[in-house]
């Protein structure tokens, strides 16, 4: 077990990286005790150490619920971190631009953003967490890597704020809009994610644990068996995991998606240095 000053050490080491822009060594391949509960120790200094620095929290983020990223990055199950008022921005329905030059080795995620009217119970089946939401949206999250070339072990993911840079986020569309039986259309939608015109990859809701509601049931799981950290209030949002593979992307791209079988809005942007 590492020492209180171990883990603030590790947790300025990753927070000056980040804030300088740089990577460094992963610190599962140098700590031998560096597993997820100590990862989580990690996040929660950094998260301190953010809100001294006058950032303010709005939500979570969930990482890796698509199992087709589990073997690329040899991780095995979500991961999920906070995001703050300064890490997420509203995009304009025509599109907007976003500069990349603050992430080290940006990659782009189509995401679904849900908005809690009410703080959703532990334990709920689908309907009732759906009770407890008010409004839904699509999004791009750009995550990035504080370890060279993205090779990293889960609880390196962790200690790095889960990857999040950034929430790009689109037009909020009530609960109630989405589709005549909300469920299955988060199931069943399919995204077309596009990079200048062209096709990389089409995803579908049942991607992300099945479906994105099953990812935000799994994180309320998750955090009734963390008592040091909040559990879901009312007035947050969650960005519950990619539904295609993350896609780098490089200044200059101009990104897009498509998307079938859902009422919401497709989303347009375009990466400056």
């Amino acid at each position: 077990m590492l020492t209180a000053t171990e883990f603030q050490e590790i947790a300025l080491q990753i927070r000056a990286a980040q804030l300088e822009v740089r990577q460094i060594e992963p610190f599962a391949s140098r700590i031998p005790a560096f597993d997820l509960p100590t990862a989580y120790v990690v996040a929660q200094l950094n998260h301190d150490i953010r809100l001294l620095e006058g950032a303010v929290p709005v939500g979570r983020k969930i990482g890796f619920t698509n199992s087709n990223m589990w073997a690329i990055y040899g991780v095995s199950e979500p991961i999920w971190a906070y995001v703050y008022d300064q890490t997420v921005t509203r995009l304009r329905i025509t599109g907007d631009t976003c500069s990349i030059g603050r992430f080290v080795e940006p990659k782009i995620e189509p995401e679904i953003v849900f908005h809690f009217r009410t703080a959703p119970p532990v334990g709920a089946d689908l309907p009732a967490l759906l009770a407890s939401i008010d409004w839904v949206a699509h999004a791009f999250e750009i995550v990035q890597s504080h370890y060279p070339g993205w090779r990293f072990q889960a609880a390196d993911a962790v200690a790095d704020c889960s990857l999040h840079g950034t929430l790009l986020l689109g037009e909020p569309v009530p609960i109630d809009q989405l589709a005549s039986d909300p469920v299955a259309a988060l199931e069943s939608f399919a995204v077309a994610l596009s990079c200048n015109g062209k096709v990389r990859e089409v995803g579908r809701g049942a991607n992300v644990l099945g479906n994105p509601l099953m990812a935000l049931s799994h994180l309320i799981e998750v955090l009734s068996k963390q008592p040091e950290c909040l559990p879901l209030q009312a007035d947050e949002i969650v960005t519950t995991g990619t539904i295609t593979t993350a896609q780098a992307v490089r200044p200059g791209e101009s990104w897009q998606t498509r998307l079938q079988g859902i009422a919401l809005p497709e989303l347009a942007v375009e990466f400056v240095p």
